[in-house]
């Protein structure tokens, strides 16, 4: 089965870094865009950052960007998201999610914990 395990969370003050990681497993990993999304308290889940299946070419959400930059290594079948600048806005749950479109089904992670506070 589709699962994906996300880790590196944690507090962290504003202006600092953090670095996400997002392991999946149960699908043809290559072969498959993946994103970030986050949802902090009261909000609805958000987009964060995409990557294609091959890792040339991303997207990022306009609050994100320039800060933010996600990659990914299949050999690893793993995602990252590098996240510097860290502002408190930027707390919230992140998680890793793919589509898998014969299934018609988007797969989420349990997600990793961000607080930026001082």
């Amino acid at each position: 089965q589709v699962q994906f395990v996300e880790s590196g969370g944690g507090l962290v003050q504003p202006g600092g870094s953090l670095r996400l990681s997002c392991a999946a497993s149960g699908f043809t990993f290559d072969t498959y865009g993946i994103s970030w999304y986050r949802q902090a308290p009261g909000k609805e889940r958000e987009f964060v950052a995409t990557i294609t299946s091959t890792g040339d070419r991303t997207i990022y959400a306009d609050s994100v960007k320039g800060r933010f930059t996600i990659s990914r290594d299949n050999a690893k079948n793993s995602v990252y998201l590098q996240m510097n600048s860290l502002k408190p806005e930027d707390k919230g749950v992140y998680y890793c999610s793919t589509y898998i479109l014969s299934r018609k089904v988007r797969y989420w992670g349990q997600g990793t914990q961000v607080t930026v506070s001082s």
